[in-house]
Formats: C-alpha cells, sequence, structure tokens
C-alpha cells in the first residue's frame, strides 16, 4: 500500500462539514506512517484540515476493463483496479519554515529520479506565496487496500490480466489526450 502511495501521490481526500462530503484532490507525501500535504487557503477544505479532524483519503492506482478474451480459460468480464484508503487525524503545521522546507521536499520526490528541476529556497515566488498555503500532515489511523488483479486466476491468465492493464492504461491515456489537445 504504501509503494501505491509513493507512486500514485495524488489524493482524493475527504472531509464532512454539516453532513456533506468536502473533496480536493492533493499530492501527499507519505512518511513514516504519516502523510504530509499543503492546500491553498482559499480553498474551502482549508479549515477543515486542522484541529485533529479526521479525515478519509483515497489513492487510486491503474485500472482497466478486463475482457474475458484474454484469458485461456472461460471467465466473465471484470475490472481490475488498485485503491488505497486510509483514516487519519489532521494536524496543521504553522511554521513557515517547515512549510517552505517542505514544499521543497516535495518538489524534490516529485521530481525523482531525474530531478530535472529544483526548488531553490530563495525563489522570489516562494517566501511570497507562503502566506496563501497551508501544511498539514495527517496521522494514519486506518488502512484499507484492494488489489483487484485476477489474481484468482492460473498463473498465464493472471500474466495476460497484467499485460491487458499496462496496455489499457497507456493506450487510454493517449485515446484521451489525443481527444482533448
Amino acid at each position: 500500500m504504501v509503494d501505491v502511495i509513493k507512486t500514485y501521490p495524488l489524493a482524493t481526500v475527504i472531509s464532512v462539514q454539516d453532513n456533506q462530503p468536502v473533496i480536493t484532490h492533493l499530492p501527499l507525501i507519505y512518511k513514516e506512517g504519516k502523510l504530509i500535504g499543503h492546500i491553498d487557503i482559499n480553498n474551502p477544505q482549508a479549515k477543515l484540515l486542522k484541529d485533529n479532524k479526521e479525515v478519509t483519503l483515497i489513492f487510486a492506482g491503474p485500472e482497466c476493463y478486463i475482457s474475458p478474451s484474454i484469458y485461456s480459460t472461460a471467465q466473465l468480464p471484470t475490472w481490475n483496479y488498485i485503491k488505497v484508503h486510509l483514516k487519519g487525524k489532521v494536524k496543521a503545521i504553522e511554521s513557515k519554515a517547515a512549510l517552505k522546507q517542505s514544499l521543497i521536499l516535495m518538489t524534490e520526490f516529485l521530481e525523482a529520479p531525474d530531478h530535472k528541476y529544483i526548488l531553490d529556497p530563495n525563489h522570489p515566488r516562494l517566501d511570497k506565496n507562503l502566506n496563501y498555503i497551508e501544511m498539514f500532515e495527517i496521522t494514519i489511523t486506518n488502512w484499507e487496500g484492494k488489489f483487484k488483479l485476477s489474481q484468482d486466476k492460473k498463473p498465464s491468465d493472471i500474466k495476460a490480466a497484467r499485460e491487458e492493464l499496462v496496455r489499457a492504461n497507456q493506450e487510454s491515456i493517449t485515446q484521451f489526450l489525443n481527444k482533448i489537445f
């Protein structure tokens, strides 16, 4: 599950206010049982990401439809996917120095392994924007992972489903981007 979080760090962050879900998509960095994130102060969810409030998170890995035609045995259509659901308690981090360092570290993590861009601590826009960003830390209290990958099939069918997951994701990204650009 940690590998899913590190590979697909864009989380669906869900809070509840007045019995209604408040949802934002934010990259979160995993570190020793905790997640570190940042949010624009004008985002309605920002005020909910502090004071030990509870939050639910969803990290989504690859997914796709699996046609029975890829299997060597008779099967029914299915959907394969990887998801991680977490619950946690949020704490606001008020330190501007910690926020600045965290933004630098998050950029470093997201730029890995090539590090084509390094966020300079003296970047003129960095300090100006610190007043518009809030940092928070989530202590994970509950983990739930769902890896539906045709693992109940025979080895050759598992391999075929894995190959289809890779092929379908690459193809769907290409088709989608060609459609909108």
